[in-house]
């Protein structure tokens, strides 16, 4: 897709049609891959415009927010973190079937005829229905997907708690498509599927009625990320859901659906979000005797085990009461309005970078993802309130103000620098205490 500069404008009602898939097919095909926009990163005031909107509604009908601000910023970050190999090629997903694409399509659909744009939003939604069941029922690509599902709240934020490995299998489910779609076209759908699949994921939209036949909505997907056992593996749906309906894997919205992975894993360091279950895959693996039982680890079910059947067994998954307490962090208030000012300041970096990449050297850019990283996993360590998370504060300050200094960050604001200096100061001058927050 062509750098930001060069595309042209989405206009306010486009945004929000884009976030609804409700664009038309005339004003959104191109000829060439180059002149796609990249709806995803034009979608961010979007983002933040309906998750605002999202935490009126819920106050006022609730009397309090929709989650809390450490689970949204875990998610925040998960969401970061799986977009920054952006910055250095383009995905693989678009790599891989542009080689299929060139070399191997039998017929070239016409890029600008409403036949191929409606006939590859069908392709993608089916190609996305057969990847996310899969990636509920493969384990090593569960260890990429089950990121999304970490999360024990469900507002708008999850949504955007997106996995690093994920789209290193995903692309494979959408290959055959590259026989005969032209890339340009599905360019535009697989950012499209994606985008649809964020207004979903909030508990202030009830039932739709006669859009639930048809269609993925709130009520289906707050389904699909439960660990009641009425909710596990069901709801793949991206768009619509009549693909369940077929399948056999769709489930209604009953009794009150508990959010998150069925052991939780009570953390907000994104390494750990990112990478915890591939960990689990590698102690197993190594404890389960016979090759063929390895494989299983590997291929099979997260459930399985030998003697289970290949998803292992329903009734093994932890019964929920409908009482669990989300995980949530210790930390004061004070220091959550610190770690809130320091992702705030390390978001409109993120997005300078993207928006300067092309200018920016290959070196310059490898250091500003490391700090985004080291940002993103120092708010991690102060939410969880780790040991070593002053020390680790400390550090990423004195690395922003080196960087500053040798030209490979600027601040965002003119007051940045001192800031992150007076932060760094204060952090090395006391010894670490959360009552101090």
């Amino acid at each position: 897709m062509k750098n930001p500069e060069a595309q042209q404008d989405v206009s306010v009602s486009q945004g929000i049609r884009m976030m609804f898939y409700v664009m038309k097919p005339s004003e959104t095909s191109f000829q060439t891959l180059e002149e796609v926009p990249d709806y995803v990163r034009k979608a961010t005031p979007f983002f933040i415009s309906l998750m605002l909107l999202e935490l009126v509604v819920s106050w006022i009908r609730k009397g309090k927010p929709s989650g809390g601000l450490d689970d949204a910023l875990a998610s925040l970050s998960a969401g970061i973190m799986s977009r920054l190999p952006r910055l250095f090629s383009r995905s693989i997903e678009l790599t891989s079937y542009v080689y299929i694409w060139e070399n191997y399509r039998l017929i070239s659909l016409p890029w600008d005829s409403p036949w191929t744009w409606y006939l590859t939003f069908l392709g993608v939604d089916f190609g996305y229905y057969w990847f996310h069941r899969m990636a509920h029922e493969v384990n090593i690509m569960w260890a990429g997907h089950q990121t999304h599902h970490s999360s024990e709240g469900y507002n708008l934020s999850t949504a955007l708690r997106q996995s690093v490995l994920q789209i290193y299998t995903s692309w494979i489910f959408y290959s055959p498509l590259a026989l005969f779609i032209p890339p340009s076209v599905y360019a535009v759908h697989l950012q499209f599927n994606l985008l649809y699949q964020f207004w979903i994921h909030t508990e202030v939209i009830d039932n739709l009625g006669p859009l639930e036949l048809i269609l993925n909505t709130p009520s289906h997907h707050r389904v699909h990320h439960g660990r009641n056992r009425y909710c596990i593996d069901r709801n793949f749906a991206g768009t619509l859901i009549i693909w369940d309906r077929i399948f056999g894997t769709f489930e209604a919205e009953n009794e009150k659906v508990v959010y998150g992975l069925t052991h939780p894993i009570n953390t907000f360091e994104p390494f750990k979000v990112q990478f915890h279950h591939l960990v689990n895959i590698w102690t197993t693996f190594w404890a389960t005797p016979g090759f063929f039982n390895k494989f299983s680890v590997i291929f099979k079910g997260p459930g399985w085990s030998p003697g289970k059947p290949r998803l292992g067994l329903i009734e093994e998954i932890p019964e929920v009461e409908g009482k669990e307490i989300p995980f949530s962090s210790s930390a004061s208030q004070l220091l959550k309005i610190y770690v809130l000012v320091q992702f705030a300041l390390m978001l409109a970096f993120y997005e300078e970078t993207f928006a300067d990449k092309a200018v920016l050297s290959q070196v310059t850019l490898l250091l500003r993802v490391c700090f985004i990283i080291l940002t993103l996993t120092s708010i991690g360590f102060l939410l969880d309130q780790r040991r070593k998370a002053a020390v680790l504060e400390t550090f990423r300050c004195l690395v922003f103000l080196m960087l500053c200094r040798s030209g490979h960050l600027k601040p965002c604001l003119s007051s940045s620098s001192f800031a992150f200096e007076e932060a760094a100061l204060q952090l090395t001058e006391q010894e670490w205490d959360p009552d101090v927050f």
